[in-house]
Order: structure tokens, then sequence, then C-alpha cells
């Protein structure tokens, strides 16, 4: 018999894996990347990103759904910005450490 509190660590660790599993793609990292410091709209980040705009969207609508992007429409644009700030300081932590290991290599 499980105790409320090992069910309730069950159900974060399904979450976290559930929020790892959405972000192992390199292109969602690197949206999430590019929205840490300021807001963009999708024109925007399909010229920093170099990706076609249906492959951009389908990338944004998961992570919006998600909760991780938030969003707001500025006439025909459509902008996007963080939404779980959580999200973003363990993909920045995460990239940053990577990328010390590899210039230390």
């Amino acid at each position: 018999m499980r105790s409320a509190a090992s069910h309730g660590s069950e159900q974060v660790f399904a979450q976290a894996a559930e929020l790892f599993g959405l972000m192992s793609s390199p292109l969602r990292l690197r949206i999430v990347s590019e929205l840490c410091s300021r807001e963009l709209n999708v024109g925007e980040l399909m010229e920093r990103i170099g990706t076609t705009q249906p492959n951009m969207s389908q990338h944004l609508a998961v992570l919006y759904r998600a909760g991780v992007l938030s969003r707001r429409r500025d006439g025909a644009q459509m902008y996007y910005r963080i939404g779980n700030a959580s999200v973003s300081a363990i993909c920045r932590s995460v990239c940053v450490d990577l990328a010390i290991a590899g210039d230390a290599d």
C-alpha cells in the first residue's frame, strides 16, 4: 500500500518526465532559448532559428498547449513569450552547462 506522499511524488515524476519529453526536441529548446530574453513574433523566430513556417507553427503550438509559452496577438502578428519561468530556467541551466563542458574539451 502506497502512502499519499509516495503517490504525490509519483505524480511529480510523471509530470517531470512529460516535460522532459516535450523539451527533447532541439528546435523546441532553441525556441525557448530565443524567447528567454524577449518576446518575438513568428517571423522573427523563423529568421533566428531557420526553419519553415509550418514546422515553427507546429512546435509553437505544442509549447503553447503545454503552458511553456504564452502568446498575444497584435494585428496579424502573433507574439510568443515564456509562459513558465521554471521551464526556461531548467533549459537555460542544462544548455549553459553543456556549452561550458564542451568548451572545456
